[in-house]
């Protein structure tokens, strides 16, 4: 068991970052991380900083390894913000960071795993500590793409792309990390499309299972106008209430936390003004937070949404490609039967649409509605 073992499928990239962690001359001062999502960005983020401070190169053991890997050692930052952006107070917080010494590892590493919700003054700060760098200090950024990252960030890092993993590599590794049976372990990775975070989801949680059912049911159950709305105001509902459901009782635990730690009175009708203060602070953050987690609901549902089209256009086409939905193969038939391969890319070009205008800041619901009009399908359509 080594620090990689859960880098399913990114041999290339294992053996690039490996390498670079026992043999210092194949280092550089700044990684750049890319890969669609699920590949592994942060998993091979957190693993090469292992690497770097294991005496072994990564056995995964030592408490060098495990401290790193969940984010305890000393020695190593971990930014993993779940609100829209980082501001650039934090990347100077990081910068300062960086300027320091080990203290107990031969590196400071500094992981950033969503680098590309930098904002403009954010990337300004980290660019000057990029320019010229500190010894013994490695900066590993996350992205999507190389694009998602401004050039001179880029031009200053080397590049490590990560690729989508093989269904099969995820569902193996669903079955030997978390104890999935192999069949539930199959169908959760085909239906994530190998993200590896959404196919333990699936696999763990039926009530996931039975949202995406309903969401590949809804390709043939919008008729006209009316079921357009209708399957708009579910999909914004349904990201609603999981973000609801899932910020609930955290946000209540930080509020009580931030008093205790004020020292002021939780029970208190008002309170001074600079406890107001940074319970104002707080409950930004907090909101930033719930409408980030929004957006991923949605986006994730879309994804889900846009198979179903995918793969009926693989029916029409007659390609022999593997189906991301075989267990919804009558409802794939029937779009693949009264939609003609163009119509079919309006409709996926529909749904692509709605993703970016809502990671533009489009109202939600405006975006969805927008698209569910343009995936109207016939009424005589037998569901």
């Amino acid at each position: 068991m080594s620090v990689w073992s859960d880098l399913v499928g990114q041999e290339p990239t294992v053996d690039t970052l490996s390498r670079a962690a026992r043999d210092e001359t194949a280092m550089t001062h700044a990684w750049l991380l890319t890969g669609p999502p699920g590949s592994g960005r942060s998993n091979a983020a957190r693993a090469f900083a292992a690497a770097l401070q294991c005496p072994r190169g990564g056995c995964g053991e030592c408490r060098e390894c495990r401290t790193a890997l969940d984010g305890s050692h000393a020695d190593v930052k971990v930014v993993a913000t779940e609100g829209l952006s980082i501001g650039v107070r934090l990347a100077r917080e990081l910068v300062q960071e960086a300027a320091l010494r080990p203290s107990v590892g031969r590196w400071r590493v500094i992981i950033v795993e969503d680098a590309d919700r930098l904002t403009e003054q954010a990337c300004n700060a980290v660019l000057k500590e990029l320019e010229e760098p500190t010894p013994h200090t490695v900066w590993v950024l996350c992205a999507p793409s190389p694009e998602d990252v401004i050039i001179t960030i880029r031009s200053r890092s080397r590049h490590v792309r990560l690729r989508t993993p093989p269904v099969a590599a995820v569902a193996e590794l669903l079955q030997r990390r978390d104890g999935i049976e192999g069949p539930m372990a199959l169908y959760a990775a085909r239906a994530a499309q190998s993200h590896i975070g959404l196919a333990r989801r699936l696999a763990r949680d039926e009530g996931a299972r039975i949202r995406r059912h309903g969401i590949v049911s809804m390709t043939v159950r919008i008729r006209g106008v009316g079921e357009a709305i209708q399957a708009a105001e579910n999909l914004s509902a349904i990201a609603d209430e999981e973000a609801a459901a899932a910020s609930a009782e955290r946000d209540v635990a930080e509020r009580t936390h931030l008093l205790e730690t004020l020292g002021a009175d939780p029970t208190a009708r008002t309170q001074p003004p600079h406890v107001r203060a940074q319970l104002g602070a707080l409950e930004r953050d907090q909101k930033g937070r719930a409408k980030r987690h929004v957006r991923d609901v949605i986006d994730r549902s879309l994804v889900d949404l846009a198979s179903v089209y995918r793969d009926a256009l693989v029916l029409r086409l007659g390609s022999d490609v593997e189906l991301v939905n075989p267990d919804a193969l009558d409802k794939v038939r029937a779009l693949a039967g009264v939609f003609t391969a163009e119509q079919l890319l309006g409709h996926l070009d529909a749904i692509g649409e709605a993703r970016e205008r809502i990671e533009a800041n489009v109202a939600p619901l405006l975006a969805l509605e927008a698209m569910a009009l343009r995936l109207r399908v016939p009424r005589d359509l037998g569901f």
